[in-house]
């Protein structure tokens, strides 16, 4: 029943559309959502302390739409102008700096500044500068892509993530690859400490002691990798490394090995040898496809904790650095788990290719 002492609400069906499209937006004006559910509502037939209660909003809130609604009608239910300085930049000139920033370039420069384009256009550094951080533009920003150029591209992708959603029983999965040229630097003057408001400092200079190429093995359920340090990276060191492998997973196990297409993987040495140990079933990702292989993660982090601000006097110091770290990540080893399925990841490739080919045209 109509509440006796709250104003009737009658709606025209534009204003009951335009009620019920405004009562959808309830992300990017929550509020003109709330005060429209209040008067479509009242429409209905419900009284004020029924509608509050209906919305979970307060009573004097409910009169209070309500009852602007009837006095101004839709225009009632926006939200006043706010005190403070008023807008100086117009909507054209918002378009106007966003598709000058999109769709053209500098005379004496392959991209806009904010400075360039506030000349070009007669605003202020600073209001250029606002409607970019508001657009998300970063003009002095640039990322690289790389597409694999590999014709069993396809076949590559769905063999090697089928290995890692579905492994084989009685088999050890190991991705493998060499991070080579490790160098052992060592800074020309002491390093400084963090302290408080005050970040560790070391010398830009460095001297070079040398180098390392650490061979890696990350074992796809467990997390734990098998390491190995020479000198050099040929084909000599990954048979060896291939050996040590053998030597540390047990014989009644078979070895699936997910590596890269390097010339050293491939030789005729490592192929005879390969050959006399059949239970090694080497997987090859894609060219270009480093991001297939698992053990990068891992080196990530290597780099990350421990190579990137350390500093190693010898190769012997930098090898007995890495070692360690092995052995310390081994002592509670976290696998990494794979989640795309290989339709998936061809799914979201293709579709950055017709965004390349569109942006051409």
């Amino acid at each position: 029943m109509p509440d006796p002492v709250a104003p009737a609400v009658v709606l025209s069906d534009e204003q009951r559309a335009r009620l019920v499209a405004w009562s959808r937006r309830a992300t990017s004006a929550n509020g003109l959502a709330v005060r429209s559910r209040i008067v479509l509502a009242a429409a209905d037939g419900l009284s004020t302390s029924a509608v509050a209660r209906k919305l979970d909003v307060n009573v004097t809130t409910a009169r209070r739409w309500r009852a602007r609604f009837v006095e101004q009608g839709l225009d009632g239910l926006l939200d006043e102008p706010r005190p403070g300085r008023p807008r100086t930049v117009s909507d054209e000139q918002v378009e106007a700096v966003i598709t000058t920033t999109l769709e053209t370039t500098p005379k004496d420069a392959t991209h806009w500044s904010t400075r360039s384009l506030a000349a070009e256009l007669g605003l202020s550094q600073s209001a250029v500068s606002r409607i970019w951080r508001a657009f998300g533009l970063q003009p002095h920003r640039q990322a690289s892509w790389k597409l694999s150029k590999d014709p069993l591209f396809i076949d590559k992708v769905h063999d090697v993530v089928g290995l890692y959603l579905d492994p084989p029983e009685r088999a050890v999965v190991l991705c493998v690859d060499e991070k080579s040229q490790i160098q052992a630097l060592d800074r020309t003057a002491p390093i400084f400490p963090m302290m408080p408001g005050t970040p560790a400092r070391a010398s830009h200079d460095y001297k070079r002691a040398g180098t390392s190429s650490l061979y890696a093995a990350l074992d796809l359920a467990s997390g734990k990798v098998i390491g190995s340090l020479h000198a050099r990276h040929r084909a000599i060191e990954f048979k060896k490394f291939l050996q040590t492998i053998d030597r540390e997973v047990p014989a009644d196990l078979d070895v699936h090995v997910v590596l890269d297409n390097a010339s050293t993987h491939k030789t005729p040495a490592v192929k005879r040898w390969l050959a006399a140990h059949p239970r090694f079933v080497l997987h090859f990702t894609p060219t270009s496809s480093s991001w297939l292989n698992l053990v990068e993660r891992w080196f990530g982090e290597l780099t990350t904790k421990k190579l990137q601000r350390g500093t190693h006097r010898s190769v012997r110091e930098l090898n007995t650095d890495i070692r360690a770290w092995i052995n310390t990540w081994n002592e509670n080893p976290r696998p990494y788990v794979w989640t795309k399925t290989a339709d998936q990841i061809l799914e979201s490739i293709a579709k950055y290719c017709t965004r390349i080919n569109d942006s051409r045209h």
